[in-house]
């Protein structure tokens, strides 16, 4: 298989819900919420793209990081590289069920493994997809963080306890998947959550707990006072919150505030590793995939998201090569331009 090959088959199974444009900016699938676009004109998603575009590299060759090192620390757990599978789920109502949640989130998992790093495995308004994806981990040992929903506090914490029983490596809450429409559809209560409520579920567990969705600075300060030990720099791809500003233009603010204290992660419109690397110049440790992975199930399961996670790899490979990075802490601001 080649990606010409499973670019092609994911457009037939993606059932016109994803048309895997050559490029993927939102403008094609702008307000298909159900389904993989953005939320109303799609700005949000738009921006995450069109502002990492405008981030470009520094070309140098002149030095002797001719090997660099990309291992990636995720609580203790050495990965090839920082690139990390970002939690999606809902196959049947967001990516047309040519795949089964179970097919999806097998491909995800197992794919993600098979390249090196991990994946996260979500919640969602039909309660058996996160059960689907704690079945996928567990077959790898547990070796994935669980991402749930901002439901009531008592469920978020009965659905820790799950993870923990499979021996995840970390959990975390969408919360930016506060005002999802399918959730909403489906009669799924989620919302904001205060200082107090994420307290009470930190103290809940002796996992590491991630918070997805921050983009403030202020709320990355809470994040700290709260406990959390990652956060993920996330509009949730633009998909709940129309124009909202782009991941990449917040993440500097959100580094130069709480980097060194917390884990940083950082997702949006990543579509290379070349994007990856831009993120952690401008202040991530690491960051998540979403929509590369799903073309990359969709077209050829398990293999496919190998074969994506495997390239995106390779070109933060070169990339730091072609900047004199030697490891990802020399990836930094001095080695790209902000127009």
């Amino acid at each position: 298989m080649n990606f010409v090959e499973l670019e092609k088959k994911a457009r037939e199974n993606l059932k016109g819900y994803c048309r895997v444009c050559p490029e993927c900016d939102g403008y094609a699938c702008a307000g298909e919420v159900p389904g993989m676009g953005g939320s109303g004109t799609a700005s949000a998603f738009k921006n995450n793209v069109k502002d990492l575009k405008s981030v470009r590299l520094k070309l140098k060759t002149i030095h002797d990081g001719k090997h660099p090192k990309m291992g990636f620390d995720f609580f203790g757990n050495k990965l090839s590289f920082p690139i990390l599978t970002a939690p999606v789920t809902g196959s049947v109502f967001n990516m047309g069920g040519a795949l089964s949640e179970e097919e999806y989130i097998q491909s995800a998992v197992k794919g993600s493994a098979n390249a090196g790093t991990m994946a996260m495995i979500g919640d969602s308004a039909d309660l058996t997809m996160y059960q689907e994806g704690l079945k996928a981990l567990s077959k790898i040992n547990g070796q994935g963080a669980a991402i749930i929903k901002p439901r009531d506090n008592k469920d978020i914490i009965e659905n820790i306890k799950d993870a923990e029983k499979i021996e995840a490596i970390a959990v975390g809450l969408d919360i930016d998947g506060a005002g999802l429409i399918t959730m909403a559809l489906k009669g799924q209560p989620v919302g904001p959550k205060t200082v107090e409520e994420l307290k009470e579920v930190v103290k809940s567990t002796k996992l590491p707990v991630i918070l997805k969705g921050v983009m403030t600075p202020e709320e990355a300060e809470l994040a700290v006072e709260i406990g959390a030990k990652a956060i993920v720099v996330s509009n949730h791809g633009g998909r709940v919150l129309d124009h909202a500003d782009s991941t990449i233009r917040i993440l500097p603010q959100i580094a130069e505030r709480v980097r060194g204290r917390i884990m940083i992660l950082a997702d949006g419109g990543i579509r290379s590793g070349v994007d990856a690397f831009k993120m952690i110049a401008l202040g991530a440790d690491g960051v998540l995939v979403g929509r590369p992975v799903v073309i990359g199930a969709f077209g050829g399961f398990e293999e496919g998201v190998t074969m994506v996670l495997d390239k995106m790899k390779q070109e933060l490979y070169q990339a730091m090569i072609l900047t004199g990075a030697k490891d990802l802490e020399s990836i930094n601001n001095e080695k790209v331009i902000i127009s």
